[in-house]
């Protein structure tokens, strides 16, 4: 298990559950992992050392790698592996492009008939900067390569585009700012919709809705995700169908016809429009927080789903509960910006039956010269919990936050506030 986040904690109690598993390797972890099964070893190998890795993988006969974050993918892991016999459930770097250049992207979308926002793409910032001073309306800004899931800025007029063109020229996202994708802005509601890829099909996860901004009401600076819940009401059998034929067929033709193969989980971040869904992005991997809310919904083997689509022969769709999850992101004070680290971490014991259908992800923990358990990230805990209702499981979910505390910590009040609405 590639990774270190909450995702990745996510994935490896998922894992953990599976029958045939005997050994969880981690690297590097988090400390949270080790609560998922007594058979996990600890790796201290950083997630983008693709010799690293392989070399362990092979001295260590390992049967699968499963890649969380994006980075070790978009610089090769797969590739490497491959080379060395050992499957990944992850994209090669050639394919991985679908996440690491937005251009890529729309380009392949374009080539495809896949529906997306109407784009420009500029090698220079000052290029795009003339176009934004003479385009109308409201544009979204985005850094062409990686940036952590905060390299896009949906801008309300001309001068937010140009500021925030002025950031990437700035060097705020390093490489990935060099060159510049502006696209017309969508509205809707956003739905995040994965899926599994053994190289050949496709097999869309339940939907499900992440909440970027940082406050409630969807105010803020953009995160990395502060919160998800599955599934989507919005996301009719309707507009599933229309999604299915316009989108995910598509795509998984033109990955044949590109002879892209593919096998991994494959993302597709949609934007529910009055024209028909169309998609915003790609990534190459699990969302963050999407699988904290979809690992609890799902009734199948992942490590053995993982392993058949490494292997390129995933037979049987994979099944999933009846109900609804719900994940709530602890952050540390100051986050996205500014904020410390080292916070002293405190856990109450939960009351009688909370802690089932509950969970506390660990996304930004470490352990500190004494043993203790305490903050090393800007978002610290991923707090989940199921329901037969959408209603129960933030009554839960809140409940079990509630239990959590660390100096600065601070969470979004309103996870699901859409969907509560609409019931």
């Amino acid at each position: 298990m590639i990774g270190s986040g909450g995702r990745e904690h996510a994935l490896a109690w998922k894992l953990a559950q599976s029958p045939i598993l005997t050994m969880l390797h981690a690297a590097p972890g988090n400390p949270g992992m080790a609560d998922v099964t007594r058979n996990v070893r600890y790796v201290q190998i950083k997630v983008n050392d693709v010799n690293g890795i392989a070399a362990y993988a092979v001295r260590e006969k390992i049967d699968l790698v499963v890649v969380g974050p994006e980075e070790p993918l978009c610089v090769g892991l797969a590739d490497r592996l491959e080379e060395n016999r050992i499957p990944c459930f992850g994209p090669k770097q050639q394919i991985a492009r679908l996440e690491s250049s937005k251009k890529f992207a729309k380009d392949f979308m374009t080539r495809h008939g896949i529906p997306t926002a109407g784009y420009r793409a500029f090698s220079s910032v000052d290029d795009a900067r003339r176009y934004v001073e003479t385009s109308a309306g409201p544009t979204v800004v985005k850094a062409d390569g990686l940036a952590q899931g905060k390299g896009v800025v949906v801008a309300e007029d001309r001068k937010e585009a140009l500021e925030a063109l002025d950031d990437m020229d700035g060097g705020r996202f390093g490489d990935a700012g060099k060159s510049v994708v502006i696209e017309e802005r969508l509205t809707g509601e956003e739905v995040s919709l994965l899926t599994f890829a053994d190289g050949e099909n496709l097999f869309p996860m339940l939907p499900v809705q992440d909440h970027k901004r940082v406050g409630d009401g969807d105010t803020g600076p953009n995160t990395g995700g502060m919160g998800a819940y599955t599934p989507v009401s919005v996301f009719t059998p309707e507009i599933a169908r229309t999604v299915e034929e316009t989108i995910v067929l598509p795509l998984r033709n033109g990955l044949r016809e590109e002879n892209m193969d593919y096998r991994g989980c494959l993302y597709i971040g949609l934007m529910l429009t009055a024209n028909g869904p169309k998609v915003i992005e790609f990534n190459a991997r699990f969302g963050d927080p999407e699988t904290q809310v979809l690992m609890p919904m799902l009734k199948s083997d992942l490590l053995d789903i993982a392993y058949s689509c490494a292997a390129g022969k995933l037979t049987r769709k994979p099944e999933w509960r009846d109900g609804s999850a719900v994940c709530v992101v602890m952050a540390s004070g100051g986050y996205p910006g500014n904020y410390s680290t080292g916070r002293v971490i405190h856990e109450d014991a939960a009351p009688g039956g909370l802690d089932e259908d509950s969970w506390v992800f660990h996304a930004g923990t470490a352990h500190g010269p004494n043993g203790e358990l305490i903050t090393s990230g800007g978002r610290v805990f991923g707090v989940t919990a199921y329901g037969a209702s959408i209603e129960k499981a933030l009554e839960r979910v809140y409940a079990r936050a509630e239990l959590v505390r660390f100096e600065g910590s601070f969470y979004r009040r309103d996870i699901a506030y859409r969907e509560i609405n609409r019931s």
